[in-house]
């Protein structure tokens, strides 16, 4: 298909929706002012310079400069549903830029209200929140190309018993769906890998990132990567984002290579389902995690946790991502997380890999959970993480553009 043919200016974009009709078109829910009045609002979530589960502020640094709005976009295609299993997103025009950025990058949202429900702090009741999943299970609902989290926060871990994890599985393999999400959305993915043998892709999500006054484009850009990439590679030279006091590579062979299936998420999440049937038990796997806002030492009575559970044991390596936000020890602060993760080298015996570039940061590169992935030295002083067997989008179908598009 040539380029006159899929690309439409906004106006066209918005007559071409509603000439579809309302099913097509109610991917679609903002209005061309919707990027000026969130601009101009004072959005609590993304001024605020506190750190937690699922936000971060929204900030404009050299490496993240405005961008100029975007003029076309392209019909959706991508066969998308949203999930919505913990908090929810309390600023609707937040959601509502969201909606649009989607729909101008490719992905055709079927149930775009969803952003609409609450009960108390969550996007809905249990039963709710369960039914954005389960009814994929039942056979009450297609199953679509994508599932992609609304937002983390709390409240998937009571949803987990009220879905099939095992036919949803089944469902998303033989369709070849990617389900998106991180932070809460954890509890999600270890279950689908747990019980259901299927893959994910630990990546933004619809309130957290897409509607922020201004997304991070890289963030944007290495997400339409993970999707599309079939031989997805991460390079990663410094442990920074985990610590500046440890190596890239802690480990008494800095020079081998491992290939594993890689699996966890945020190690709050992963902690608290350790015991239970909804964390995945992989032999020679290789264990991802991440944090935010925890003090140093609730982060190493969590690792802990795993090791007395016995979570590392037949493991090859772990994977530390972003470790931010946890302050400095009242008691001592040479008691840090670089002092946390040597401890924890020394009880397992593993070797660990630190400053993979994802977790709670505004740039941050998305890849697959559950899928195969080798981990092996780089020239620079780091390493390199390949990924390997896991399901894609077509690249023609999307517009990375729209996805950080203006008004």
């Amino acid at each position: 298909m040539n380029k006159d043919a899929t690309e439409l200016s906004r106006r066209q974009f918005l007559y071409r929706l509603g000439q579809l009709g309302a099913g097509a078109g109610a991917s679609l829910l903002a209005t061309q002012s919707l990027a000026v009045n969130i601009a101009n609002q004072n959005d609590n979530h993304n001024h605020s310079d506190q750190l937690t589960k699922d936000d971060l502020p929204t900030t404009i640094t050299a490496n993240n400069p405005p961008v100029a709005p975007n003029s076309s976009c392209i019909l959706p295609t991508i066969e998308t549903r949203l999930f919505a299993s913990s908090n929810v997103g309390s600023n609707d025009t937040r959601n509502q830029l969201a909606l649009e950025r989607l729909a101008c990058a490719g992905f055709k949202i079927d149930n775009p209200k969803i952003v609409d429900r609450q009960y108390l702090r969550f996007a809905g009741t249990d039963i709710q929140r369960a039914s954005d999943l389960q009814n994929i299970a039942t056979g009450a609902i297609a199953t679509p190309k994508l599932l992609m989290g609304v937002r983390g926060g709390y409240g998937a871990m009571r949803i987990l018993p009220l879905i099939d994890w095992q036919t949803l599985g089944r469902l998303m393999t033989e369709r070849g769906t990617i389900l998106t999400g991180f932070s809460d959305v954890t509890a999600i993915q270890c279950a689908l890998l747990a019980q259901g043998q299927m893959s994910s892709l630990a990546a933004p999500m619809l309130y957290s990132e897409f509607g922020k006054t201004m997304p991070n484009e890289v963030s944007c850009r290495q997400f339409v990567e993970a999707l599309t990439n079939p031989n997805l590679s991460i390079e990663i030279t410094s442990a920074d984002l985990t610590s500046k006091r440890l190596p890239a590579i802690l480990a008494k062979d800095e020079n081998q290579s491992l290939t594993g299936t890689i699996w966890g998420g945020n190690l709050s999440v992963v902690s608290a389902l350790a015991g239970s049937p909804y964390l995945p038990r992989i032999d020679g796997g290789i264990v991802f995690l991440e944090d935010v806002g925890e003090q140093t030492y609730r982060i190493e009575r969590m690792l802990y946790d795993l090791y007395l559970a016995g979570v590392f044991k037949n493991q090859q390596a772990i994977v530390f991502g972003s470790i931010t936000g946890q302050g400095e020890d009242s008691y001592d602060a040479r008691y840090d997380v670089a002092k946390v993760v040597r401890q924890l080298h020394e009880l397992t015996g593993l070797p660990i890999y630190n400053g993979m570039s994802f977790g709670h940061i505004a740039q941050k590169h998305s890849f697959p959970l559950g899928a195969r992935c080798q981990i092996s030295p780089n020239a620079l002083g780091g390493y390199q993480l390949s990924f390997a067997d896991y399901p894609i989008v077509e690249a023609s179908a999307m517009n990375v553009a729209g996805l950080w598009q203006g008004s």
